[in-house]
């Protein structure tokens, strides 16, 4: 996020940064990375994983339904937000 001043003079979306170890203010983040050590525990290296494995982890994660979402999925609410633009 080294480029966040610029991302908030294009966007007008104002950038949040949590405070050092305080895990409960990403709450998303964290939940996000309890599923992701599903497929990839502890210890592993990302760099020993191909591409087309991660592809298919984050493809299961963004088709899997989320509370937050009312039970949708994010590509759902993705689909939603990106028809909504136009």
């Amino acid at each position: 996020m080294a480029a966040h001043r610029r991302f908030t003079l294009a966007t007008d979306i104002q950038v949040y940064f949590c405070d050092p170890h305080h895990p409960w203010q990403r709450g998303s983040n964290e939940n996000t990375n309890g599923l992701l050590r599903q497929y990839f525990p502890k210890g592993i290296s990302l760099a020993d994983v191909s591409l087309a494995k991660l592809d298919a982890v984050a493809r299961q994660l963004n088709e899997r339904p989320r509370k937050t979402l009312g039970y949708e999925t994010p590509a759902e609410r993705y689909r939603q937000t990106v028809a909504s633009i136009d």
